[in-house]
């Protein structure tokens, strides 16, 4: 390394150069430096269904999703908004009971999961890819059927 007039040090050799955005990016996290995957897919299931019925913000959930399932979240929710003030009907907070969760993993780090809820009028599924990054569970893919 050669050194600048202000100090700075910068490199001469190419093959010394580090790419950042290797550093910096999401970390694969393997099974076993990872939490239980189930009490994670409740959680968010359950977060899921009030972000639906507009009783929580989606924002709350950011930490836990990916970018392409939170922003497929901020659409159906704002829908889900739109047609609660189209019928004037107010946000209330649903009553659900998790009927089931049933998981399995394709890889190491990676759990597929589907959680059957019940709600009030009908039983809806949750299908879930969860993957380990940076030592816990992210959602990569989301959608309520």
């Amino acid at each position: 390394m050669a050194t600048t007039p202000a100090g700075y040090a910068r490199a001469t050799n190419a093959s010394r150069h580090v790419d950042l955005s290797e550093f910096f990016a999401p970390q694969r996290t393997p099974s076993t430096a990872l939490p239980p995957p189930e009490p994670f897919l409740r959680n968010l299931t359950l977060g899921v269904l009030e972000v639906l019925a507009g009783v929580r913000e989606v924002d709350q959930l950011a930490r836990w999703l990916t970018e392409d399932p939170y922003r497929k979240l901020v659409t159906r929710s704002n829908l889900a908004a739109r047609a609660r003030s189209a019928r004037g009907m107010p946000a209330k907070r649903p009553v659900h009971a998790i009927l089931s969760v049933h998981e399995s993993s394709p890889a190491d780090g990676i759990v597929e999961a589907v959680v059957v809820v019940r709600g009030p009028a009908r039983t809806r599924a949750l299908a879930v890819r969860l993957e380990g990054m940076d030592r816990r569970w992210r959602a990569t893919s989301l959608a309520l059927l």
